[in-house]
């Protein structure tokens, strides 16, 4: 008997929940997914925020063949000098506060996560780590440790131990940042969470707070960077500069890859005692950082990070309805907040079927997500909106 891609794709490939979409998507281009019956989609998610240039652009497409026929995998870490490598860590750095100046790169936003926690307790010798309520910045062990939700927790224990959750934009909670704390961890927009935005004064009084107690600031910008909030990175937003900085995600154009960034001094703490103090196979794979310096300078060559505060004028504009209990949007990454899961679910499975693809927040099931490429037009942005209030 033959079966079909879907019954394969059911008992071949590990499911993680019990009713999996299984769209058949065949080909993708711009903001548009076509699925094996010829049923073409509006992606409303990027991804979750991964394609921010929509998918397969032709300047990321050219530099991934021209990369492909130059060599693919050498040896990332080691002696050898990797030109896709170097200059996009270059690239990288002068966008970003002088003292994120050295680039570690890895595969993922959770790998990224889980560096940056290491080169905090290598460098300040300290084991407490301090993360907020519905905090995600991953889901391998580590990451897991400082995620905010003890109902994704509670069945993976034991985790690292020394972490504490406080709660977010709560300044009284900062007192519990102490000299035997090695980092805090936070998004400067708590995306699932479903779009929650740190104060400014929050912000400030926590990096005094980590400076104060020589605590390293890690800011997760994994979901946030690239263009996403309204600026290249939200940070800028803030005036806030922290000592570690993680991005994946929006990074590649598509391709896998994350980094975490600090200062020359902090990173080369991984450099002795032990010596190869972390290593991974693939991070910084030439062909990625080829991907990901072409997404980079289509973002800023075209300055698409402005392009996202337009966006979040269409969606506050369009998504008015009176089962809407709110609209919390920041740059192109948005809400909707129905304060109702089943309404919410029904709606979002209503959208796919009218072929505009949404979805809900890890930790606010009552949300539907909003983050479209940052190429979508205004009037395939009106369209989606309308197609959204039909549904609702």
């Amino acid at each position: 008997m033959h079966l079909s891609q879907k019954q394969l794709f059911l008992q071949h490939v590990a499911q993680t929940s019990p009713a999996p979409l299984a769209l058949e998507i065949i080909s993708a281009k711009g903001i548009y997914l076509n699925d094996a019956s010829g049923k073409q989609y509006i992606d409303l998610i990027s991804g979750i925020s991964v394609s921010n240039i929509g998918h397969c652009h032709p300047e990321v497409v050219e530099a991934v063949k021209k990369q492909t026929e130059t060599f693919m995998h050498l040896m990332v870490y080691g002696e050898y000098v990797h030109s896709p490598q170097v200059v996009l860590a270059k690239a990288l750095t002068d966008l970003l506060p002088a003292n994120l100046d050295s680039v570690y790169f890895v595969n993922s936003g959770a790998e990224a996560t889980e560096g940056a926690l290491k080169l905090a307790k290598r460098f300040t010798g300290r084991s407490e780590i301090i993360s907020f309520k519905n905090a995600y910045h991953g889901s391998t062990h580590g990451a897991l440790s400082v995620m905010g939700s003890e109902e994704f927790k509670t069945s993976f224990r034991p985790l690292l131990p020394d972490v504490k959750t406080i709660e977010f934009n709560n300044e009284s909670d900062l007192q519990h940042i102490t000299h035997k704390t090695a980092c805090v961890i936070i998004e400067p927009v708590q995306g699932e969470a479903g779009v929650i935005t740190a104060n400014q004064s929050f912000l400030k009084k926590l990096r005094e707070r980590c400076t104060a107690t020589e605590t390293l600031l890690i800011f997760d910008e994994i979901q946030t960077g690239f263009g996403r909030t309204g600026s290249l990175f939200a940070l800028e937003q803030y005036q806030v500069t922290p000592d570690i900085l993680l991005l994946a995600k929006g990074m590649g154009g598509g391709m896998p890859i994350g980094a975490f960034i600090s200062s020359k001094q902090i990173m080369d703490s991984l450099t002795s005692n032990p010596v190869l103090g972390h290593i991974t196979t693939f991070g910084g794979h030439p062909v990625c950082c080829a991907a990901a310096l072409a997404n980079l300078n289509v973002i800023v060559k075209n300055k698409l990070y402005l392009r996202a505060k337009e966006i979040e004028s269409i969606i506050k504009q369009k998504i008015k309805h009176p089962k809407i209990k709110e609209v919390r949007a920041h740059g192109a990454i948005a809400a909707i907040d129905f304060n109702d899961e089943a309404l919410n679910m029904q709606t979002i499975s209503k959208c796919i079927e009218a072929g505009v693809i949404t979805d809900w927040f890890l930790f606010n099931t009552q949300s539907m997500r909003i983050a479209p490429p940052l190429i979508i037009s205004n009037e395939e942005l009106v369209k989606a909106c309308d197609i959204i209030l039909a549904c609702i």
